[in-house]
């Protein structure tokens, strides 16, 4: 497939103002109102650390907790499944829902079955899959994929959504009261959940010391999926554990803060055993992890999914996560999506300023900004970066190579400046030129200045 260009992409949300301010204003203000419940808490950093930390121990010894969990899942009647990629996970999935006449299920947000195209699959397969959570119901109808982790059409005004609900659920179109929009797909939804036939929701957390799967919504989509079906199943990357249930609490005050900056979310759902009456089944995906477990960059593991680099990250704001065209966006999605296909997604890690605030917020103290410059290295290494960008990069190792050079390549760019006519500065030859303006030449370059007066 080709490289995803980023810039490209990105470049048309930007020319697209009203949705660009909106889109760059509701992030911020959750950014904003993380600081501020942060802010509130004295032990926030400590709380941050010992996340860390936990993660850290988990994944060391992920094959021990692993077991320990699987343990657990079965002593309470769960059937557990192990899926070593994408494509046997979704096997797994349809054999289960062929074995029991499955024809439509509910499914509550999981960014794993995205990441393994499962949606698709089973609907290739003439199984009709219903988002219960609104944003993804929302991306469903319109086609196309999520473009935050935690707020998935979020790109979307109020009058895109009331233009879709009239065209796909024969709403009003010129209504757009977000009250009203609810209660559209409220009606459409639950006339789908009461005739499902199996329901499916990925998983925030799983406690290996009690074999228990924990959910977190604002919208009860968890436990729609996960109640009402007979048939229930869940799907969980391994990095998801956490040791102990006294850990828990600790993750979920981190978990809704750092995304929305609320202090909870509306529903944390536990599930530890089926429902009298209920099959329910937990498929556990490797999909790459474990490879990236013996990595340099396997502190991505860590991550809790909470969006909270998003939010804060100047790229993301500005040109919303669909111009990452991948499962995964924003400063997160730039140090992981290489690692499922490093020539597609080879241009990402070039989508960050390096203002390091992705770090600074993230809940568990994943080193993105670190990982940056990683996969910027490795795509150098393995010749999938662009060919201008090659050229840059020799020519500026000519100019820094030492003093001397960096003196006359500072000469010759005032003269430069000086010299060449404005038509073609400002020319698409100068790329710079596109959104800027050119500086007024100074008299002298700074060593000049430097040597005249000191």
């Amino acid at each position: 497939m080709s490289q995803v260009n980023q810039v490209k992409l990105g470049a048309k949300f930007i020319a697209d103002t009203p949705h660009r301010v909106s889109h760059d204003r509701c992030l911020w203000e959750a950014r904003m109102r993380r600081d501020k419940t942060a802010s509130q808490i004295p032990e926030w950093e400590e709380m941050r650390e010992l996340a860390s930390q936990i993660k850290l121990h988990t994944l060391t010894h992920l094959d021990r907790y692993l077991e320990q969990f699987e343990t657990r899942l079965k002593e309470h009647g769960i059937h557990v499944h192990w899926a070593e990629d994408a494509k046997e996970h979704n096997r797994i999935v349809h054999e289960i829902f062929s074995s029991h006449g499955v024809k439509t299920v509910t499914k509550g947000k999981s960014m794993l079955m995205d990441e393994c195209g499962m949606r698709e699959y089973l609907e290739e397969r003439g199984i009709d899959i219903y988002e219960a959570d609104l944003g993804e119901r929302i991306q469903q109808l319109d086609r196309q994929r999520p473009s935050h982790i935690v707020m998935p059409a979020i790109h979307k005004l109020r009058g895109d959504v009331a233009k879709l609900f009239a065209e796909k659920l024969g709403s009003d179109p010129d209504n757009d009261d977000p009250h009203y929009l609810n209660s559209v797909m409220r009606k459409s939804m639950r006339e789908n959940y009461i005739k499902v036939d199996a329901g499916m929701n990925g998983v925030n957390f799983g406690v290996a010391e009690t074999g228990t799967i924990v959910v977190a919504t604002n919208e009860g989509n968890a436990d729609i999926s996960a109640n009402v079906p007979p048939l229930f199943v869940a799907s969980m990357g391994i990095e998801k554990l956490i040791p102990r249930q006294s850990d828990l609490p600790l993750f979920i005050r981190l978990l809704s803060r750092s995304a929305l900056g609320f202090d909870i979310t509306q529903y944390t759902s536990h599930y530890t055993r089926p429902r009298k009456g209920q099959e329910m089944h937990v498929i556990i995906v490797d999909n790459g992890r474990s490879k990236r477990l013996g990595a340099e960059y396997f502190e991505v593991l860590k991550c809790i999914r909470c969006g909270a680099c998003m939010n804060t990250c100047p790229v993301f704001r500005r040109t919303s996560g669909l111009s990452y065209d991948a499962p995964y966006m924003g400063p997160i999605g730039i140090v992981l999506e290489p690692s499922y296909d490093l020539h597609r997604y080879a241009r990402l890690p070039y989508s960050c300023t390096h203002c390091g605030s992705c770090g600074n917020v993230c809940p568990v103290k994943v080193p993105i900004p670190k990982y940056v410059f990683y996969w910027r290295n490795i795509v150098v290494d393995h010749h999938e970066d662009e060919l201008s960008h090659r050229i840059e990069e020799d020519g500026m190792e000519l100019v820094l190579r030492n003093a001397t050079n960096l003196s006359h390549a500072e000469k010759l760019g005032l003269w430069a400046l000086r010299s060449f006519p404005q038509w073609l500065l400002n020319s698409p030859a100068n790329p710079w030129a596109k959104d800027h303006t050119n500086p007024e030449p100074p008299k002298e370059t700074f060593r000049e200045y430097y040597k005249r007066t000191k």
